[in-house]
């Protein structure tokens, strides 16, 4: 039986994210497909230097695989920004490229209405008012964005709630 025949199951303990790329990596090498090859082998390998990092190896869980892509993807936007800033414009498509790859996993943004409403029932809900209460309102949002939504977007959406 070749493997693509076999059914994929996932390892007792490895987070679905984690299996899903190492199943769509195969698939990139065996298509030739060298930026989502590239791109993968980099995002597994930021999950790997993560479960063996501490003082003991563990397994990750799917909101940490997650959190690992989504801080890919905005490197791989900073890095974009910087190259196109530097005059390296074919560099920074490469980024752009590679981000592109990477946000295929991530769950879909929030847009800026949604955001603005999910803040509005977090300061609603725990009846926040003025800057001093934003950790708060933070904790509360934080939750339902799940991340849907990088932090700084966030921050700056209570911060414009609270003010």
């Amino acid at each position: 039986m070749s493997g693509r025949d076999e059914p994929r199951t996932s390892l007792a303990g490895m987070g679905q994210l984690k299996d899903r790329l190492q199943g769509d990596l195969t698939t990139a090498i065996k298509a030739q497909d060298e930026l989502r090859r590239a791109t993968l082998r980099m995002v597994l390998t930021a999950i790997g230097n993560e479960e063996v990092a501490g003082t003991s190896a563990r397994k990750l869980t799917d909101d940490e695989e997650l959190k690992i892509v989504a801080r890919e993807a905005k490197r791989r936007r900073e890095a974009a920004e910087a190259f196109t800033s530097g005059g390296a414009t074919d560099r920074a498509a490469r980024e752009l490229a590679e981000e592109g790859v990477i946000n295929t996993y991530l769950p879909a943004q929030l847009s800026e209405k949604e955001l603005v409403a999910l803040v509005a029932e977090a300061v609603a809900e725990t009846g926040a008012s003025g800057p001093q209460a934003m950790g708060q309102v933070m904790k509360a949002v934080g939750a339902k964005v799940a991340g849907r939504a990088e932090g700084g977007r966030v921050a700056a959406a209570v911060r414009a709630a609270l003010a």
